[in-house]
């Protein structure tokens, strides 16, 4: 049998519309590679934006930074945010469409030890990346990341996975965002340890 941890996506999974990946998502991981060590992290949080939502990047339009979302599925959309953090998307739906997933929380894996070096406020695995500005700095993503192909890439990537037999996925409100608030498009593994702790708007 085929490890799981070693299947890719093709570039179809991507190209549908991002309440959808993001859903399927869950159960997935992400995969970092820095100077021949690996950091795996199991997708268990995700939020979907599109261009229609107020609450999304791109519902003003084509603009330097947002100009990534309406290109090709499959890419890394890494924004700044509060003047502090970086935050993870994937690039989701048709050309055009202005939309994207982020990743909000993971499961460790592996490679927990070189995330704990570069989250050194973190006091435990639970810690380590619940939240999304957590995993860009335990994963080291920042801007030089932003537009990494997820499907092609040797140093960001993400694999397939699944759900387990005892899990079961949760959809709620979006965490932090003050427009789009009554849309349910924050999809969790129900009951996951690693969640983020963020409050639902």
């Amino acid at each position: 049998m085929t490890d799981p941890l070693q299947i890719r996506f093709e570039r179809s999974f991507f190209a549908r519309p991002a309440t959808r990946v993001a859903r399927d998502l869950l159960g997935c991981y992400v995969h970092r590679r820095i100077k021949g060590k690996e950091m795996i992290g199991r997708i268990v949080e995700t939020e979907a934006y599109h261009q229609d939502d107020p609450a999304s990047h791109s519902y003003r339009g084509i603009t330097p930074r947002t100009e990534l979302m309406f290109g090709e599925a499959g890419y890394a959309y890494v924004y700044f945010t509060y003047g502090m953090h970086f935050c993870m998307n994937v690039v989701t739906g048709a050309i055009g469409t202005g939309e994207a997933v982020l990743f909000r929380a993971l499961e460790p894996v592996s490679g927990t030890s070189e995330m704990f070096i570069r989250r050194i406020k973190a006091k435990t695995e639970r810690d380590l990346l619940s939240g999304p500005a957590k995993i860009c700095q335990a994963f080291d993503v920042g801007k030089p990341k932003h537009g990494e192909d997820f499907v092609y890439a040797k140093n960001l990537y993400l694999t397939q996975g699944s759900l387990r037999s005892n899990e079961k996925t949760l959809t709620t409100t979006r965490v932090g965002i003050s427009v789009g608030i009554e849309k349910k498009w924050r999809f969790i593994i129900d009951g996951n340890p690693f969640v983020s702790k963020g409050r639902t708007s």
